[in-house]
């Protein structure tokens, strides 16, 4: 049975709810400030971390690629985004293992828009076969950004050396850059994809998820913390709590349809701590912007093993890595 927030603090408080003897163990994690980390959101306001013996404090950042820098560094001991060229040169030196899986793209979720700015798309560029010869706004060379775009080309027939990738570090720097038209096309998560859209500075022409379906975001940990094996193992019962809520949350259907009951209810008042925090209309960018996790967080071995091939295969991971070099089994269950 699972406790909401109230509930688990107040057995914490009455000594009721069973935790391991001793100081808590502080678990730094890496994350973006965005919905796709949600279920870590879950977790930490239940209580299912504290229950744990673990204290989680949450670093964020603007992008995917300085996580692994980070966790390297030894600024942050976990993290959950996507795993780019960056992170598996490093996860090949031995330095960062993945461990669990987390957000999904996969058809009927629209979470990754292909976002066409005003001028572009009056010109012409209406779909995702035409995206070739365009400009096209990235994160930095390397990154899940360009993993997709990657991806899409293969999957549209579209050349991808036909475009003209320009990295701007981070996501605001791509939105402004599309609404501005400084760049034809980017990609955006909904919250940010629709709004656009809305105000006329920019078109959706497709998503992510129709066209390719992988795993977008994994939990990974660095080396030092794979050594704290009882904290990991600890950490992960309890991002699994969080990853059953949100299902039970916003991943239950009914007629093809999403069930919204209660749960999902006290979920977006705990997501709503985090992101949206003075959004009136918060609750439906939540509502828009929700993705597949895999029950159990449960990663998905084969697609991280392709995007590790596609990496290779662009001359961005050149030392010769196996998947299983980069994968720690036993903390998360694996499909």
């Amino acid at each position: 049975m699972r406790l909401d927030r109230r509930a688990a603090i107040s057995l914490l408080a009455a000594g009721t709810l069973a935790r391991p003897a001793g100081a808590a163990q502080v678990v730094r994690l890496g994350l973006l400030k965005t919905l796709s980390p949600a279920p870590f959101y879950l977790a930490q306001e239940a209580g299912y971390f504290a229950a744990e013996g673990v204290a989680v404090e949450f670093r964020f950042f603007q992008a995917a690629q300085p996580i692994a820098a980070a966790a390297v560094a030894g600024d942050i001991d976990v993290g959950v985004t996507a795993l780019t060229g960056g992170f598996f040169s490093l996860a090949g030196k031995g330095e960062l293992k993945v461990i669990g899986g987390a957000l999904h793209e996969q058809k009927g979720f629209d979470l990754t828009a292909i976002l066409v700015s005003r001028k572009a798309y009056a010109a012409g560029l209406t779909s995702v076969e035409k995206l070739g010869g365009h400009s096209f706004g990235i994160t930095q060379y390397g990154s899940s950004f360009h993993y997709m775009i990657g991806r899409l080309a293969e999957a549209a027939g579209f050349d991808l050396k036909s475009m003209t990738l320009r990295p701007l570090q981070d996501i605001g720097n791509m939105m402004a850059a599309v609404r501005s038209g400084a760049v034809d096309a980017t990609m955006a998560i909904a919250s940010q994809a629709r709004p656009a859209e809305a105000s006329g500075e920019a078109r959706i022409i497709g998503w992510v998820g129709d066209r390719i379906a992988y795993q977008i975001t994994a939990l990974f940990a660095a080396r030092p913390m794979l050594l704290r094996t009882d904290a990991l193992h600890r950490f992960c019962r309890a991002y699994r709590k969080g990853v059953a809520d949100y299902r039970a949350a916003f991943l239950r259907f009914e007629g093809g349809k999403p069930v919204r009951t209660a749960a999902t209810e006290a979920a977006i008042a705990a997501i709503r701590r985090y992101v949206f925090t003075s959004d009136a209309d918060a609750a439906d960018k939540i509502l828009a912007g929700i993705g597949w996790y895999d029950e159990d967080a449960a990663l998905d071995v084969a697609d991280v093993a392709a995007q590790l091939a596609w990496f290779q295969a662009q001359g961005m991971v050149k030392a010769p890595i196996q998947p299983g070099d980069i994968i720690e089994s036993g903390y998360l269950p694996a499909r």
